[in-house]
C-alpha cells in the first residue's frame, strides 16, 4: 500500500511539475515576443493598426541614439593636438610612417581649426590601399592618358579635359579651383577625373584581396635614417608621347547587376545571385524586420548600404535596374570621383557640388543660410525632386526608388492600398502589409493615408520619362503621378525632417541637409568621402533603402503631427518625440560646421593628395615622414 501511494504521490508530482513547465515555457515565449517585437504575418489587406506601445518599454530609437552618443566621444577622444602625437596616431593606425609634408598638412590643419582625428581618414587608405599592389609607373602612365586629368607641376595646378561646357566641365573647374587652394603643399602627380555621375571601376573580390594582402607584406616602419623625405618630379605632360594604357571597359551591353557583383565577397548573398529579367510589379520585400536592424530600425549602417549583402536592391534601386551611364573597367585603376558603391574601387574626393557655387546657385554648398530656430519649423517632412535614379520607363519604372519614396509618403495613394491593394493596379510599386511590424502609435487615431497628409509634402518636379519627352510628366505614370511645385531650398529648411534619396548616385543636397537646422533622414546606397564622420542616429537619421522604417520614424519623432481634436473634442498630440528630434539636428548641424566645412575639403584633398603621389612614385616604400622621430632624438643628443 505505501508502495502503491509513493508511486501515486510520485506520478502526480511529475505530472504537476511537466505542466508547470510547460505553463512556464509558454508564458516565457508569450514575453519574449512581446519584449522583442517579433512580427507576426498580417492577413491580406490587413490596415496598420498595430498594437498600442507600451509607455514603461524603452523605444529602440532611444537606445539607438544613447549608443551613438557613447559612440562619439569614443571618437572625440582620440583627438590630437600636436604634431608628434598625429604622426603616432598615424603610425599606431596605418603601420607605417606618414607620407612626406604631413609636417605641412598638420600645419594647414590647424591652421584653419580643423579636428584632427586619424580615424576620420580611413577612407583615404580604404580607397589607396590596394594601388600598393600596382607599380607606380603604371598608374602615373594611366592618369596622365585620361580624358579628364588634373595634374601638378612645380606646385602649380592645371587640367586638360575633353568637355568644353555643362555639368563635366563645372566638375573639373570646381576641383581645379579646390586644388588650387592647397597648389602650394602639393607634389608632382597626375589625377584622372570622373565626371560621371556614376562610378567606373569594379575589379573582381580575388583580385582586390591579392592586392590588399601585397600591401600587408610591404607595409613597415622604416628605421628614420632610411626614410626618404622628398618626392620625385614629374616631366611635364605631353598628350603626344608614349602610348595611352590599354584599358578595356564595360558599357550597357549586360546587365550592371552582373557586372557589379563580381566585386561582392564569395560569401556575400549577392555575389551568385543572377541580374534579374523583368522588373514590373512592386519588388519583393523580405519579410519582417531588415536584417540586422534592431528592431526595424538601422544598426549597422555600412551594412544597410551594402548591395553585396542586400541583394533585393538590384530589384528596388534604379542604379541596378537601368543605370543612365556605364563606363565600367575591372582593372585597377587610379579614377578619383564623387561617391560609389561598396563593391567599387574609385577613389573619393569631396563632391564638385560641395565646393562649388555654380551648382544650383551655391544651394548644395555653404553660400546660403540654412534654416531657422527649431520652435519655428513645421512639424513636417519635405521632399523635392526629380524622378532620377536611372532610366525610368514603362516596363520598369515600378521598381525605381524614388518613384517608391514618394508613393509611400503620399497620403492619397496609401490610402488606396489601404483599402484595396487592387485599386491602384499595375501603378503598385510597394507592399503595404510589410509595415504592419512597427506598431505606429498614430493609426489609434487615424489610418495611414491621413497621417501622411497631415506630416508630409512630398512630390516630384519632373518625371524624366524615358524615351525623353518634352514634358515633365509620362504618359504610363500620369495615371499615379502629377507634377508638384519646385520649393527653393531655403523653404524646405522651414520643415523640421528633410528626407535625402539617392539620384543617378549620391544625392547633392545632403551636406547642405547636414548643415541646416532640420533632421536629414538618409537612405543610400553610397559611399561618400566623409562617411567616417558622422554617426547615424546622432547626425543623422538613417533609413533602409526599402524605406520599410520610414512610417516607424516618423510616427516616433512626429507623433501625430500636431495638436488635433478627437470625436470627443479632445486635444491629441501623441507620439511626439520633438526633443529627441532637435537634438540630432542641432548636433549634426554643430558637427557638420566643426568637421564639414569648405576647409575640411582641403585638408582632406592635401592628406589624399599626399597619399596618393607617394604611391605614384617610384620610392614610395622608403617615402616617409619622420621629422618629429629626429626632432626626438636631437633633444635626446642635447640632453
Amino acid at each position: 500500500m505505501f508502495r502503491r501511494c509513493a508511486h501515486c504521490v510520485t506520478i502526480r508530482n511529475i505530472v504537476s511539475v511537466v505542466t508547470g513547465l510547460g505553463v512556464f515555457f509558454i508564458c516565457s515565449n508569450i514575453l519574449l515576443l512581446w519584449k522583442f517585437q517579433i512580427p507576426l504575418s498580417p492577413t491580406h489587406g490587413t490596415k496598420l493598426h498595430g498594437d498600442e506601445p507600451n509607455a514603461l518599454r524603452t523605444h529602440p530609437i532611444d537606445t539607438l541614439m544613447a549608443n551613438a552618443e557613447t559612440s562619439f566621444q569614443t571618437l572625440i577622444s582620440e583627438q590630437t593636438t600636436t604634431l608628434h602625437s598625429a604622426a603616432e596616431a598615424y603610425r599606431q593606425r596605418r603601420g607605417r610612417h606618414p607620407p612626406p609634408y604631413f609636417d605641412a598638412w598638420f600645419e594647414y590643419a590647424t591652421k584653419h581649426e580643423a579636428v584632427i582625428l586619424e580615424s576620420l581618414f580611413d577612407q583615404v587608405h580604404h580607397d589607396l590601399n590596394p594601388f600598393w599592389g600596382v607599380p607606380a609607373k603604371d598608374m602615373r602612365d594611366f592618369a596622365r592618358h585620361f580624358e579628364n586629368h588634373i595634374y601638378v607641376r612645380n606646385r602649380t595646378v592645371k587640367m586638360t579635359m575633353n568637355h568644353s561646357q555643362g555639368t563635366g566641365r563645372d566638375r573639373m573647374e570646381a576641383w581645379l579651383d579646390t586644388m588650387k587652394s592647397i597648389e602650394g603643399f602639393l607634389p608632382d602627380l597626375d589625377m584622372a577625373i570622373n565626371v560621371m555621375d556614376e562610378s567606373r571601376v569594379i575589379v573582381p573580390w580575388e583580385d582586390i584581396s591579392k592586392y590588399v594582402q601585397s600591401e600587408k607584406k610591404i607595409r613597415t616602419r622604416s628605421v628614420p635614417s632610411q626614410v626618404i623625405s622628398q618626392y620625385q618630379t614629374l616631366d611635364t605632360p605631353d598628350e603626344e608621347s608614349g602610348e595611352p594604357p590599354q584599358v578595356d571597359w564595360i558599357g550597357p551591353e549586360e546587365p550592371y547587376w552582373d557586372t557589379a557583383r563580381v566585386g561582392c565577397a564569395p560569401q556575400a548573398p549577392a555575389r551568385y545571385e543572377a541580374a534579374a529579367t523583368g522588373f514590373t510589379g512592386p519588388p519583393l520585400m523580405p519579410p519582417g524586420y531588415p536584417m540586422r536592424s534592431f528592431q526595424g530600425y538601422v544598426k549597422n549602417w555600412t551594412f544597410v548600404r551594402d548591395p553585396c549583402q542586400q541583394r533585393h536592391l538590384q530589384e528596388a534601386h534604379g542604379t541596378f535596374i537601368e543605370p543612365v551611364s556605364v563606363s565600367t573597367t575591372r582593372a585597377l585603376v587610379p579614377i578619383f570621383g564623387e561617391s560609389k558603391l561598396s563593391m567599387n574601387n574609385d577613389i573619393l574626393i569631396p563632391p564638385a557640388a560641395y565646393l562649388s557655387e555654380s551648382f544650383a546657385s551655391g544651394e548644395y554648398s555653404d553660400a546660403n543660410a540654412h534654416g531657422g530656430n527649431w520652435p519655428d519649423k513645421i512639424t513636417g517632412a519635405v521632399w523635392r525632386g526629380v524622378a532620377s535614379g536611372g532610366r525610368n520607363r514603362e516596363e520598369n519604372w515600378t521598381r525605381f526608388h524614388r518613384h517608391r519614396f514618394v508613393s509611400m509618403l503620399n497620403g492619397t495613394y496609401v490610402q488606396s492600398i489601404e483599402t484595396s491593394p487592387e485599386a491602384v493596379g499595375e501603378g503598385q510599386n510597394f507592399i503595404l502589409q510589410s509595415y504592419a511590424t512597427y506598431r505606429l502609435a498614430v493609426t489609434k487615431y487615424m489610418d495611414l493615408g491621413t497621417w501622411l497628409d497631415r506630416i508630409t509634402d512630398i512630390g516630384f518636379t519632373d518625371l524624366l520619362c524615358f524615351p525623353t519627352t518634352d514634358e515633365p510628366t509620362c504618359n504610363y505614370t500620369d495615371p499615379y503621378y502629377s507634377i508638384t511645385s519646385k520649393m527653393p531650398m531655403s523653404e524646405q529648411y522651414d520643415y523640421k525632417f528633410l528626407p535625402d534619396i539617392d539620384g543617378n548616385s549620391f544625392s547633392g543636397r545632403y551636406l547642405s541637409f547636414l548643415r541646416s537646422t532640420s533632421v536629414p533622414i538618409k537612405a543610400t546606397i553610397y559611399s561618400e568621402w566623409h562617411d567616417d564622420r558622422l554617426i547615424p542616429w546622432l547626425h543623422f537619421v538613417p533609413m533602409d533603402n526599402l524605406f520599410v522604417d520610414v512610417y516607424g520614424i516618423m510616427d516616433y519623432f512626429l507623433g501625430t503631427g500636431a495638436d488635433f481634436k478627437t470625436d470627443g473634442e479632445e486635444v491629441v498630440t501623441d507620439g511626439v518625440h520633438d526633443e529627441a528630434a532637435k537634438k540630432i539636428a542641432l548636433r549634426g548641424q554643430e558637427w557638420a560646421n566643426k568637421v564639414l566645412r569648405k576647409e575640411d575639403m582641403q585638408i582632406y584633398m592635401l592628406r589624399l593628395l599626399l597619399e596618393y603621389a607617394r604611391l605614384c612614385d617610384d620610392n614610395r616604400e622608403k617615402l616617409g615622414f619622420v621629422g618629429d622621430l629626429k626632432s626626438e632624438d636631437s633633444d635626446l643628443d642635447r640632453r
